[in-house]
């Protein structure tokens, strides 16, 4: 049975398939799901009086209600799609391109070279990442308050799309590389440095094993470039189990932001600032959790349904690039 139609055979790819093209769909076309507002276009859309702090239900102009100050759950869910896409995307292929050419460099050089690259990488898997997290956050923060003095950054940060945009900010005299920081998304920075030595570890084991093969021995013998050899020979054989890792990696991304959003350690994940927004409310009167479901349910499927989809995609991955599958 061909791979692709071993794939297919099995109704939780199909899903996970159905899923990754929705939410796919979703990103791209946020702007005809739910438009912007003219007056105050982003993510954060207010369909009535920002002063009013209650949370009011489902509406026409709010299908899922909204948060205190009247922010549509709708709007911010949408476009919350698009983020976390890029978001996810974005930290798990840099990543994985980072930990692949690290891992298979390593392994193919091998000796000492091999050594010590490795327990760089181990050096590296020994940091804590909320302790890296919460560093750069503080740097960022720091660094970006000294260039732009006397605005709220965390308002901004939050807020961007109804106060000050980048492109206000950038106005302000300030040096090239205080610019280029109001562009750095701390957290994506945090996990791109401290995520791609499983990909190393994992690639660099592969290659060694593949060195030793004799399609491998033969090209060196006819005197085929290292380089050929690494690229050509080396890296397509050793590169599908790290695939199956990155596809897995992009729902725990996008679920570590929004985690980290909620609890105010750093992220600007937009699903978890609807969760941020609506906490205070999850609990109605008499201790009803149903009171005003909207604050909490809908941010929460999507989270949850996001990291189902990309980990049941990542197992169908597994099927088909796995070399010993028939």
């Amino acid at each position: 049975m061909k791979r692709h139609h071993q794939f297919f055979s099995y109704w939780q790819n199909w899903l996970a398939l159905i899923l990754v093209l929705s939410f796919t769909f979703v990103a791209i076309f946020s702007p005809l799901l739910s438009p912007d507002d003219p007056k105050n276009p982003g993510p954060y859309k207010v369909v009535g009086r920002v002063s009013d702090r209650i949370p009011q239900p489902p509406a026409e102009n709010a299908p899922l209600g909204t948060l205190p100050g009247q922010v549509s759950v709708y709007h911010m869910l949408i476009w919350g799609t698009r983020d976390a896409m890029r978001f996810g995307l974005l930290v798990s292929l840099f990543s994985a391109l980072i930990g692949i050419v690290f891992g298979a460099v390593a392994g193919y050089a091998g000796g000492m070279v091999n050594r010590t690259m490795m327990r760089m990488a181990d050096a590296f898997l020994a940091v804590p990442i909320i302790a890296v997290v919460a560093l750069l956050q503080q740097l960022w923060l720091t660094t970006i308050s000294e260039s732009v003095g006397g605005i709220d950054l965390l308002l901004w940060f939050s807020y961007r799309g109804l106060s000050i945009t980048p492109r206000d900010v950038l106005t302000l005299p300030q040096s090239i590389i205080q610019s280029l920081l109001l562009h750095i998304d701390p957290l994506t920075l945090s996990l791109i440095l401290f995520s791609w030595m499983p990909y190393a570890r994992l690639v660099n084991a592969l290659v060694i094993e593949l060195k030793k093969t004799e399609f491998i021995l033969a090209a060196r013998s006819v005197g085929v470039k290292p380089r050929r050899i690494l690229f050509r020979h080396l890296l397509p054989n050793a590169i599908a189990p790290a695939i199956v890792f990155a596809a897995r990696d992009v729902g725990s991304f996008v679920i570590l932001q929004a985690t980290l959003t909620f609890i105010g350690l750093s992220g600007n994940s937009l699903w978890g600032l609807i969760l941020v927004n609506g906490r205070d409310w999850i609990l109605g009167a008499g201790g009803n959790v149903m009171a005003h479901w909207w604050v909490f349910i809908p941010a929460t499927v999507m989270i949850i349904l996001f990291g189902i989809t990309w980990n049941l995609l990542g197992d169908g991955l597994s099927e088909i690039l796995d070399p010993h599958t028939r």
